[in-house]
């Protein structure tokens, strides 16, 4: 499931949380429900919006290895072995 970030206007807290890119979670009881957290001091009706973040986004950078992926094979077919732009 996707996670998406929660901000409570009475608190100006932002919370993460999964849940189904059908629903929305309109008040801190929810969004306390949802996180496993306590309400503390804050009213349940207090009312949260969802933020816009941009989600998981994959780069060069975020492969583990740091390099590029590996481009296809030039000739259109799989090279022998596997091994496409491998030396």
């Amino acid at each position: 499931m996707p996670t998406y970030d929660y901000r409570c206007d009475a608190n100006d807290r932002v919370i993460e949380v999964s849940h189904r890119m059908n629903e929305n979670l309109t008040n801190w009881g929810e969004l306390c429900a949802r996180a496993g957290i306590d309400l503390g001091d804050t009213p349940a009706d207090a009312p949260v919006h969802r933020l816009a973040t941009g989600g998981n986004v994959v780069t060069s950078s975020s492969l583990g290895s740091g390099c590029p992926p590996t481009p296809a094979c030039s000739t259109g077919s799989c090279c022998s072995g596997g091994l496409c732009g491998l030396n």
